[in-house]
């Protein structure tokens, strides 16, 4: 089977990691994004995946020149503007030339959701496209689906107002299309998948959708990108850049980052070459690659750093992101 995965996005809400690097190129657990993310879905017999890409789409041609992620082809369709996501996903599907039912994920959601059972009910429905849905505490920041007791998606209710959710089932942003569908995104501007594509299809009664428990995640902001890679941090060893007198805990730190003695380092992610002083205290916060925490300096409460930045010796930051975004 083959799918479309949706990486082209700027990654805004993750600014400044994604200033020069693609979302989904940023490491998780020591591997990159995108890598977790085909690699689950090459357990559920997908064999080729098609990149939608459009920002900085080289990141992930350097990365992978073999055309090879977790044992899995690929193949790159780079938008000529920015499409959205139903654009992206017609464009990507028409450059690989997709004529049979095929996956759509979003590549920043991070999921053990069966795939397989996925689609198994998409074909027992007959629906032109199926989607995961998944529960979550707030589903006024997500595209809200509430079914029939077939699975039969009544409306499609994209981030509706606070209190007003008619449930809290979400879209998971995995998704199970007919070629029909492609037919049905008008080429040439950019389109939505949430917001046209998925409630037209509702209208004709040939969308469909099936809820999950499984862990789902999505990585694409500080807060959510944190939690990701410490969910990792008990099978990420410690490099030998950690001075022996300095205190680790609960935290993802690159093979070539540094902690200086007597420093402490809690909750946090260190990217490649980040450095923390002697005395210095990391924690509940991100530091991007080649980023400098000087001496005795502080760094907390979802802070991130982005590429080369340095705190100077001393200095306290709580809540920042720099640069500013």
């Amino acid at each position: 089977m083959r799918a479309v995965v949706l990486v082209g996005g700027m990654g805004t809400r993750l600014r400044p990691l994604t200033l020069a690097t693609p979302k989904q190129m940023l490491p998780v657990g020591g591997r990159p994004m995108i890598e977790r993310v085909v690699a689950h879905l090459a357990g559920h017999g997908v064999d080729e995946v098609v990149l939608a890409l459009g920002f900085r789409p080289d990141a992930f041609t350097a990365a992978y020149p073999d055309g090879c992620c977790a044992g899995v082809r690929l193949r790159y369709a780079v938008e000529p503007r920015p499409l959205d996501t139903a654009g992206a996903v017609a464009f990507a599907a028409g450059e690989a030339g997709v004529e049979e039912t095929f996956l759509v994920c979003n590549g920043d959601v991070l999921t053990g959701l069966d795939v397989t059972g996925l689609v198994a009910f998409h074909r027992r429905s007959g629906a032109l496209a199926t989607i995961h849905l998944t529960p979550v505490a707030n589903p006024s920041a997500f595209g809200v689906v509430p079914t029939d007791g077939d699975g039969r998606v009544l409306a499609f209710v994209e981030k509706p107002p606070l209190g007003q959710a008619p449930t809290n089932l979400v879209n998971g942003g995995t998704y199970v299309l007919e070629p029909e569908v492609l037919k049905r995104i008008p080429a040439g501007r950019p389109v939505s998948i949430e917001r046209e594509t998925f409630p037209a299809l509702a209208a004709t009664g040939r969308l469909f959708a099936l809820a999950s428990d499984a862990p789902w995640l999505d990585a694409g902001t500080p807060a959510t990108y944190l939690a990701a890679n410490l969910l990792h941090a008990a099978e990420t060893p410690l490099p030998g850049g950690v001075d022996s007198e300095a205190k680790v805990e609960d935290s993802v730190v690159a093979a070539d980052a540094r902690v200086g003695a007597h420093a402490r380092v809690a909750r946090s992610v260190l990217l490649a070459g980040a450095e923390v002083g002697e005395g210095a205290v990391v924690s509940d916060s991100v530091l991007g690659p080649g980023s400098v925490v000087g001496p005795g300096a502080s760094v907390a409460e979802l802070s991130v750093l982005g590429d080369e930045v340095h705190v100077g010796a001393g200095q306290r930051l709580a809540g920042v992101r720099l640069p500013e975004p």
